[in-house]
């Protein structure tokens, strides 16, 4: 697609600095549907042709997007089509981001990769201060993330899950600069506070991204490029090395947990927020908020340890790209809250709130269509009234279109009976991913005969229902003393099948007959495979090998320059 420099905003920004782009660099995918063409006479690699900043798509503006149809641009960006202004935000940042294989680029990854200098590596290791803003996020984090954003015109996407996903071109490149852009509230604003420490403490939150999901959310992304750099290498000399093959399986398998750690994140940042259970007020994050505060950095910690792996393996240690990516990233985990110390915390927290999330599971499966936060490529339902002061706006301003805005299903996910509203604290989301299982069980016996997959998936799913009844009774009674060694392991597998619930519910929501990838049963069921795996679960029978089509997906996107998320986004560079 035929691009362009975007033009200057309408409103004075703080100047950002863009790398002239370098001839000798090689050159994208031939496949990728956006690619960076050398410009001419220019100082900056030429993009998509987008209005600025200040601009509304199809508005009065001198810089018109390509194309007939405004709206074309976001269904190329993506196979879960964003809103178009969130596709041109995205975009937007790309372009001022630069190529990522400069060196002479300050964002590239080897810029991002090298070691930090003393004094920064210092101030990282003072980062756990409770409440700190700011603190630890090296030299000029803030301002440096600050500065991009506001040049792409991140302040007019407001709804949590869309400014992440706006912020995706970042938070893929460096999990330290990804942090301090989550925490961005917009020009003139203080960045939002992490959730560190015993008390979980956290100050005002300024960002529509609620505090307990900033971290998550910048970890699925930052390990998705780490993912990315490793499959580059196994694909493409794989066919001349064969001892490389043997690494295929296991980035499919990390694959499918990056994937389910999204899905669960991107449920969360859907949900409209409440304080999570035994946090107290003002955290801003649901139940789904504290299991993926909990979930993500505990599973992503195995991937990257695959990674490092694959990455040592293929001759790619830490003075090496990937090396490098994965080294900072592994750096820079205390800073974000999602070291070992952070999914602690929220572990403590899902401990205290067990007996309250014990209730009885609905008495009939779900029915019908799946709830409106598991259908990620529908605008997010508006936050309550409740819950905007912790967790920031949620609207953007799209309509949901006529979808709930409760989440709920009637007739479907048994919600009733239990007492509890729809705000999103423990009873209702606890009851909705309860339902999930249950349906994904129901299928086991009612499936089509010819569907192996699905009939593997529905067992399986069958299989960790029986392990959530049996986990009933014991925590009802693990409240009492919720830093007990007992308390905190029926935390964690509460945690795991609740994840579990979220790959089937976003998983089931994809498939609508586009024959998308998310809506497939193959990373589901392998993704479901490793949660069995964790929770030592025995496997239900014989069911097929999953690994080889979700290795076939991941090596064909890295080819064509498509990311590894869950909407299958096109990459410009």
């Amino acid at each position: 697609m035929a691009v362009t420099q975007p033009a200057a905003p309408s409103a004075p920004v703080p100047a950002v600095t863009v790398p002239p782009a370098r001839t000798a660099a090689p050159a994208p995918p031939s496949g990728a549907a956006f690619t960076a063409r050398p410009p001419a006479a220019a100082s900056v690699p030429s993009v998509p042709s987008v209005p600025s900043a200040g601009e509304e798509a199809g508005g009065g503006g001198a810089v018109r997007v390509a194309g007939p149809v405004p709206g074309a641009l976001a269904h190329r960006y993506a196979a879960l089509p964003p809103p178009l202004r969130v596709a041109l935000a995205a975009l937007r940042l790309e372009v001022l981001l630069g190529d990522p294989r400069d060196a002479a680029n300050p964002y590239s990854l080897p810029a991002l990769a090298a070691p930090a200098p003393a004094a920064s590596a210092g101030a990282a290791a003072s980062a756990g201060a409770v409440g700190s803003v700011g603190a630890g996020e090296g030299a000029g984090w803030s301002g440096r993330a600050g500065a991009l954003l506001t040049a792409a015109g991140l302040g007019q996407v407001r709804a949590a899950d869309q400014r992440v996903r706006a912020l995706r071109p970042l938070l893929r490149r460096d999990l330290a600069l990804g942090r301090a852009a989550v925490a961005w509230g917009g020009p003139g604003v203080p960045p939002a506070g992490r959730v560190r420490g015993r008390a979980g403490v956290s100050s005002p939150v300024s960002s529509p991204v609620p505090a307990a999901l900033m971290g998550p959310a910048a970890l699925v992304a930052a390990a998705g490029g780490v993912l990315r750099q490793a499959a580059l290498v196994v694909a493409g000399r794989g066919s001349g090395e064969p001892a490389l093959r043997q690494w295929q399986p296991v980035l499919a398998a990390a694959f499918a947990d990056l994937l389910a750690c999204e899905s669960l994140t991107c449920v969360a940042l859907r949900r409209p927020a409440a304080p999570a259970p035994g946090s107290g007020s003002g955290v801003g994050a649901g139940l789904l908020g504290a299991v993926a505060g909990y979930v993500v950095p505990t599973v992503l910690a195995d991937v990257l340890a695959q990674l490092g792996l694959v990455l040592a393996e293929c001759g790619h240690g830490p003075a090496g790209t990937g090396g490098g990516m994965l080294a900072k990233l592994t750096g820079d985990l205390p800073l974000a809250g999602v070291d070992a110390a952070g999914a602690a915390y929220w572990q403590a927290c899902l401990a205290g709130a067990l007996p309250a999330l014990a209730g009885e599971e609905p008495r009939t499966a779900h029915r019908g269509p799946v709830p409106a936060f598991f259908r990620l490529a529908d605008p997010p339902a508006p936050a309550p009234a409740a819950g905007v002061a912790a967790a920031g706006e949620q609207g953007d301003g799209h309509t949901p279109g006529g979808h709930e805005t409760d989440g709920l299903e009637p007739g479907g996910y048994g919600v009733g009976g239990d007492g509890v509203g729809g705000d999103g604290v423990g009873g209702d989301d606890r009851v909705v991913l309860s339902g999930l299982l249950r349906a994904g069980a129901a299928r086991a016996d009612g499936g089509d005969g010819g569907d192996t997959g699905g009939a593997a998936l529905g067992a399986l799913a069958r299989r960790l229902l029986t392990e959530q009844r049996a986990l009933r009774r014991p925590c009802r009674t693990a409240g009492a003393d919720p830093g007990a060694v007992a308390a905190r392991a029926l935390a964690d597998r509460q945690a795991l099948l609740w994840l579990a619930a979220a790959v089937l519910g976003v998983r089931e929501a994809a498939d609508d007959g586009r024959g998308l990838f998310l809506g497939g049963t193959h990373w589901a069921l392998l993704a479901l495979t490793g949660i069995a795996g964790r929770l030592g679960v025995p496997l239900p029978g014989p069911a097929p090998d999953p690994r080889a089509p979700v290795w076939a997906e991941l090596a064909g996107r890295v080819r064509r320059g498509v990311d590894c998320d869950v909407y299958a986004t096109r990459l410009l560079w």
